[in-house]
């Protein structure tokens, strides 16, 4: 006899007449009662968070759902006008142009404070003690010639608004931890270390309350996307009321300056 194929999930399944998600009949007990923050929360941890870290988690993807013409707002409006019959194609177009220099980052930062922090042994319990663990870890970037993740902003060159904002929820909630206290000592150390001062932009700052939020630093850029998600389809339905991408493709197209190859 044929073995009997088996897929576990924990995640939900459904039959003529019930739908389960995590544990709970998603139109008895979820429908109406769990807000999409919490549910996206609950469906990646495979625990309900509680309302103070619903309110970090959801803080950061307002934070993170939009940032005016950034690359993956132009890449999803182009798309849309190139083919306005596939609204899916336009969304993934914006989605897969989150990478280290957008979006991206929010996972970056939260690898590379929670790689620092787990080389350090027991996290410091004292500012001092931040300080010095984020000089050494500015330190040895700037001798491998890497960037440090979550530093500096294309636009906001001396504050990021989105960073106090976030570290005030988060220390509200009482939900401030060691991810966020050493972001904070990159924040005050790195100018003496790299002879200039960075803000500590909002992506970074959301990686280090997530990863404080104990979600996994490798979903990271997930979280981000799921956020941008939300603004890109602001985008695309403003490009349906009052369209640019026509006007961006001519001005691109209009000023090619074309430069035959050498044929020498």
């Amino acid at each position: 006899m044929a073995e009997e194929l088996s897929f576990g999930t924990a995640i939900g399944t459904s039959d003529a007449s019930r739908i389960s998600l995590l544990g709970q009949d998603l139109a008895a007990d979820l429908m109406g009662k769990v807000g999409f923050g919490e549910l996206a929360f609950w469906l990646v941890t495979q625990r309900r968070p509680s309302p103070a870290e619903t309110r970090v988690f959801e803080t950061v993807l307002v934070a993170l759902a939009d940032h005016g013409f950034t690359p993956t707002a132009i890449a999803a409006r182009l798309t849309y006008l190139s083919a306005p019959e596939s609204i899916q194609g336009a969304l993934a177009a914006g989605l897969l142009g989150g990478g280290s220099r957008f979006l991206g980052v929010t996972e970056d930062c939260g690898r590379f404070l929670a790689s620092t922090l787990a080389a350090s042994g027991p996290p410091p319990t004292t500012d001092a003690g931040f300080d010095e663990l984020a000089r050494t870890a500015v330190t040895e970037a700037r001798a491998a010639k890497r960037f440090v993740p979550g530093l500096g902003h294309p636009v906001h060159k001396v504050e990021d608004p989105r960073t106090p904002v976030l570290i005030g929820i988060a220390r509200e909630e009482g939900l401030e931890g060691p991810h966020l206290r050493l972001f904070q000592a990159i924040g005050r150390v790195h100018p003496e270390i790299l002879g200039r001062t960075l803000p500590l932009n909002g992506a970074g700052v959301a990686g280090a309350a997530l990863a404080d939020l104990g979600l996994p630093v490798d979903l990271l850029r997930g979280f981000a996307l799921l956020a941008r998600a939300a603004g890109l389809l602001g985008h695309l339905a403003e490009e349906k009321r009052s369209p640019i991408g026509m006007d961006i493709y001519t001005t691109v197209d209009r000023h090619a300056d074309y430069r035959p190859p050498n044929q020498d």
